[in-house]
């Protein structure tokens, strides 16, 4: 892989992971919301990734080969967390059913913020390899110059 393929890789990662942080942000943000335009409560949506090929083959065929086959990543799309309401008694509340419960997101603030760390870490992470190919981009101008 070259030094604009370790770039192009690096940059699907940090495109990747700030849709990411954007989903989680969202998900934080609706994290009381008990009505949605669909009817019920907010549900949970999550980012699902897949590497993204430059070329047909597998990974397990480019390691035989002794190639890199590193090519970033991609979002095949976005999906929401099929896990039931939490159901908190709250009679007072106006969507509280019959028997004053209240059918909650099933969005976790700690796992989401848990997510969003390591959303973050890999985002970071993928700067410092944009920085490092920009770096030995420099030093290999300075060696032939």
């Amino acid at each position: 892989m070259g030094m604009f393929g370790a770039i192009d890789a690096a940059a699907s990662g940090l495109t990747a992971e700030r849709l990411r942080m954007d989903v989680i942000a969202n998900n934080l943000a609706n994290v009381n919301s008990t009505r949605t335009a669909e009817g019920g409560p907010y549900r949970r949506q999550l980012v699902v990734f897949a590497p993204r090929s430059s070329s047909g083959t597998s990974f397990g065929q480019l390691l035989a080969a002794g190639l890199d086959g590193g090519a970033g990543v991609r979002v095949v799309g976005i999906t929401r967390d099929e896990a039931p309401p939490k159901m908190v008694f709250d009679p007072q509340h106006p969507d509280a059913n019959a028997d004053g419960y209240v059918a909650m997101p099933n969005v976790n603030a700690v796992a989401e913020m848990v997510d969003m760390i390591t959303a973050t870490r890999a985002y970071e992470a993928n700067v410092t390899a944009v920085n490092a190919a920009k770096s030995m981009a420099m030093k290999a101008l300075e060696i032939g110059g």
